[in-house]
């Protein structure tokens, strides 16, 4: 198993084959789920001051799905917990209504079942409590530590497979029977949370939103690729805000591409738009979500090129804190010059995240703040900042794609939609400036502003920078479980391997790339050490080497990390500028330093 703060994953289809579509599960994943059940509903008493455990159970759309909820609730059922079953829901659908129901005092938490982008034959469990998001790093290490311990005593499987055979049926479908009407709970809680989240505190935003798409109508569409989102609120959302929608492969659990919303994944959404353009030019944005929807990356047509194409995962993110951040100003004062900063405000991202976010930052006066990889670290990261008097409107992961917006604890692609349509729409009228000319005002675009702009060229004033893509074959190196348990070792063994490599090539970065210096940073959970002087520091969280110029200024960086939800490590390259070949050269560099250091062998 992968156990983590992002979940616990693992091949459940019974023949072992990853992208095996299966319904059945082995009896060692029977045991796996009963004991994840077990040591949640045993967690979670001690926060419950009803003492005793209040469960929400939900699922997305994977074949293995249905054989995971039957035992989770059975197991549940026979530690006499309370149990709310809704079928399948959305991972934010299921934060929200977990939310609604901690305010309600009728839940102490949830258990979703999902292994959110891994391939199909993956399942898994996100864990949570009543805040919105899953557990926080403390929480899941505890989780992790009673799992553990229940695995221990050699009688463990039989103890807890008896006690899950002791729950009779008719006490199961009892429970499996409600899930309709708490769908329809969840699916409320959830509307109202995504509204509250588009508004940002004030509804003005949405209403110069509905009144521009009246005036000029615009259509989005999706790609649901069987996703949990084929049963969640997208229609009813976005056609609320009068925008048109259209869908393709919107039937549950008829996942017919790769789940992952990356390159491949995202050539059916590109085509269906182009064929939705061809009949109607309003058709301007798509996006595809994963499998537990809470990840979806975006395609928009370029009028430019005269056609559909995708947006970089880096990308998506920068859009989406740019919006954020316009619209704090867009909401402060009629006209604010570019003099007008935003004072406390901060975007929390995770380190391996494109330096694009601080340049956008920085023009607004706000400041970025890192966390390892991981949503619940990032989340983490924006809490502890709130709590230190900052304004934190957005989070993300730049890798991923997405956003997680405020009040939400949880990446949505109904909000990333937002985000782009707020860029898009909310223009430029008398007395009052648009989202796009706040931004130009303070980028340093030469170019005089103009109203009859597009997304094209909203994305082209984007600060440029060279991003390795996490899911590049080059980016992905596999590891071993003995190598993970050496993470630290590795990342010293690199350090005596980048410091020789450095003092060979100081003078050929600085003539040839004007880098003239560089620092390391590590990142475990939420905190952030700079200027490291030992790499193993970073353990088995990201460490980054920030490279930066003769004015102090970072320019370039390396980072590199073990996944916490594949068996993979990886590795990337951020560069200031539109430079491919210094960014495939580092990237090379980069990871044969890597592989010195004791890795075995490339990803295949």
């Amino acid at each position: 198993m992968i156990l983590s703060a992002s979940g616990w994953r693992d091949i459940f289809a019974e023949d072992g084959s990853e992208e095996s579509r299966s319904q059945k599960i082995s009896k060692f994943h029977t045991f796996v789920s009963a004991a994840a059940a077990s040591v949640f509903a045993d967690f979670v008493k001690t926060k419950s001051a009803a003492g005793h455990a209040r469960v929400i159970v939900g699922l997305d759309t994977r074949p293995t799905g249905t054989s995971i909820a039957q035992t989770i609730v059975r197991t549940l059922l026979a530690k006499n917990a309370d149990v709310i079953f809704c079928g399948i829901l959305a991972a934010p659908e299921i934060m929200a209504y977990s939310h609604f129901c901690g305010t309600q005092n009728r839940a102490d938490g949830f258990i979703y079942i999902s292994a959110s982008h891994n391939p199909i034959a993956y399942n898994g469990m996100k864990f949570g409590l009543t805040d919105g998001g899953v557990l926080g790093a403390e929480d899941a290490a505890q989780l992790e530590q009673y799992f553990h311990a229940l695995n221990t005593p050699r009688d463990a499987a039989a103890i807890l497979l008896k006690s899950l055979n002791s729950v009779e049926t008719a006490a199961l479908d009892d429970v499996l029977n409600k899930a309709p009407r708490f769908k329809t709970e969840a699916l409320a809680a959830y509307m109202d949370i995504s509204r509250k989240t588009a508004a940002g505190g004030d509804a003005a935003v949405l209403t110069e939103l509905r009144t521009s798409i009246a005036a000029v109508p615009l259509g989005v569409s999706a790609d649901f690729n069987g996703s949990a989102r084929t049963l969640s609120i997208d229609k009813d959302f976005l056609e609320g805000f009068g925008l048109k929608f259209a869908a393709i492969n919107a039937n549950s659990g008829e996942i017919v591409h790769q789940i992952v919303p990356e390159g491949e994944g995202l050539t059916p959404c590109r085509d269906f738009l182009n064929e939705l353009w061809q009949r109607d030019h309003d058709f301007m944005l798509a996006y595809t979500p994963d499998c537990d929807g809470d990840r979806g990356n975006i395609v928009f047509f370029d009028e430019k090129a005269g056609c559909a194409r995708p947006l970089e995962a880096q990308e998506v993110l920068a859009l989406a804190c740019l919006a954020s951040l316009c619209q704090l100003v867009w909401l402060e004062s009629p006209n604010p010059d570019k003099q007008n900063g935003l004072s406390r405000t901060a975007i929390a991202v995770n380190d391996a995240t494109s330096m694009r976010i601080d340049k956008i930052a920085r023009a607004f006066g706000a400041k970025v703040f890192r966390a390892e990889t991981g949503e619940a670290n990032v989340v983490n990261l924006g809490r502890q900042l709130r709590a230190e008097g900052w304004t934190v409107p957005i989070m993300g992961e730049g890798a991923a794609g997405g956003c997680i917006v405020y009040p939400q604890s949880v990446r949505d692609p109904l909000q990333t939609v937002m985000a782009l349509l707020k860029l898009l729409r909310v223009r430029s009228r008398a007395g009052k400036k648009g989202f796009f000319e706040l931004w130009h005002d303070r980028s340093g675009i030469e170019a005089p502003f103009s109203n009859d702009f597009t997304l094209s060229d909203v994305i082209a004033s984007l600060p440029a920078f060279t991003t390795t893509s996490a899911y590049s074959p080059e980016a992905r190196l596999q590891i071993t479980s003995a190598d993970k348990e050496g993470l630290a070792g590795l990342k010293k063994r690199y350090q005596e391997i980048f410091l020789r490599e450095w003092r060979e090539k100081k003078e050929f970065f600085q003539s040839g790339w004007g880098i003239c210096g560089w620092e390391a940073a590590a990142y475990n959970g939420s905190a952030e050490q700079s200027g490291i002087k030992n790499f193993g520091d970073a353990g088995r969280g990201g460490l980054r080497i920030l490279f930066f110029d003769k004015k102090g200024m970072n320019c370039a960086s390396l980072w590199m990390r073990s996944s916490g939800t594949e068996p993979v490590f990886r590795i990337m390259v951020d560069i200031d500028g539109a430079n491919t070949g210094m960014e495939r050269w580092l990237l090379a560099w980069h990871s044969a330093m890597v592989l010195e250091a004791g890795m075995p062998r490339h990803c295949a």
